[in-house]
């Protein structure tokens, strides 16, 4: 039986929630680096028909979905909605949909123009990143985005891992290293930067090979990437992953695995921004070490994603810091049996 086959059964048993298709389906502010320095930003996932794959293992945001296509007035009065929820002087705007941005059947060109126009003439926008799959980037829809907006575009991709036996064995993603380098090419074509998503712990792979795997792809992807976002696991309902961690195979990554990763990539490759945003810190369900230590290591996470000083790190110590240790060096003889919960 293969992953797609699992993951639809799972899908096919879980319901789709229904929201009012003129409001996205979230929309929320934070802050980015820009140039070496903070920067405000405003992110939107817009409610569109999902993505087109949806046939990864730990992804759940299909519950998300429209039930039906939203029309162009719909997605128009998403985009005025989120736009409504920022009061920056400046910021840089994130746009997602749970799918793919430069996907015609979740948004067409003639809106995804005008949504990108209308940031291009907003002077409080610096920048703007859109997340997609890297079958849908052309040479001619970048340069479509890049004309509308007329100031900084770049394209996100989940890239996840370099490895593509990772990705399809444990992830289901769908598409090989080969077509994110051939998605950054035609955005670097277009005077476009690039960004990928790395993705730390998927199913069925160690803590330890999981650190290993991170730190390769962050040196592989650096060449075409000039920034890398790590995503730490965290476990979504409906899913693969979901019904694991239920079971007790599967464990989030720990936060000091992303330490580690941040630490050693930024040395690594100190002219590329390495971020991450550890999302349910210190949950069951999300990166997390024994709960004493969970909250200061996160924040020097966010701290680290925000100044590139790898200084945060130093002086970050619990007594848990041994038993990660430990979990790295023995987890990858346990054939699969989760050693620390």
């Amino acid at each position: 039986m293969s992953l797609t086959t699992v993951v639809r059964d799972i899908r096919s048993r879980q319901k789709i929630k229904f929201n009012p298709p003129d409001r996205p389906t979230a929309v929320w502010t934070g802050k980015d680096i820009l140039d070496g320095k903070p920067i405000a930003t405003l992110t939107v996932i817009f409610q569109t028909t999902g993505c087109r794959w949806n046939n990864c293992t730990m992804c759940g945001y299909v519950y998300d979905s429209s039930r039906s296509a939203p029309s162009h007035d719909d997605l128009i009065k998403q985009f005025e909605h989120a736009l409504s929820r920022c009061r920056d002087e400046e910021f840089v705007v994130k746009i997602f949909t749970s799918g793919s941005f430069l996907d015609d059947g979740e948004i067409p060109t003639a809106t995804r123009i005008e949504m990108l126009s209308r940031l291009g003439a907003d002077a409080r926008v610096k920048k703007v990143i859109a997340e997609t799959r890297p079958e849908y980037v052309t040479q001619e829809k970048v340069s479509e985005c890049t004309e509308a907006l007329g100031k900084r575009f770049e394209v996100a991709v989940g890239l996840e891992t370099s490895n593509d036996m990772i990705r399809k064995d444990c992830i289901n993603k769908g598409f090989t290293f080969a077509d994110f380098v051939s998605a950054s090419e035609f955005a670097e074509k277009e005077n476009s930067t690039v960004k990928a998503y790395l993705l730390l712990k998927p199913p069925f792979i160690s803590e330890g090979d999981a650190v290993k795997d991170i730190l390769q792809s962050i040196n592989d992807a650096a060449k075409y990437a000039g920034t890398i976002s790590v995503n730490l696991c965290n476990v979504q309902k409906g899913t693969l992953m979901d019904e694991m961690f239920e079971r007790g195979d599967y464990r989030p990554p720990w936060l000091w695995s992303a330490v580690e990763i941040l630490k050693l990539g930024k040395e690594a490759n100190p002219g590329t921004v390495i971020m991450s945003d550890p999302v349910a810190a210190g949950s069951k369900r999300g990166p997390h070490n024994c709960g004493k230590c969970d909250t200061d290591v996160a924040e020097a996470i966010r701290v680290f994603s925000l100044t590139q000083d790898t200084g945060v790190f130093q002086g970050l110590s619990c007594e848990c810091m041994e038993l990660w240790k430990k979990v790295v060096e023995l987890e990858g003889f346990t054939f699969g049996s989760v050693m620390v919960k």
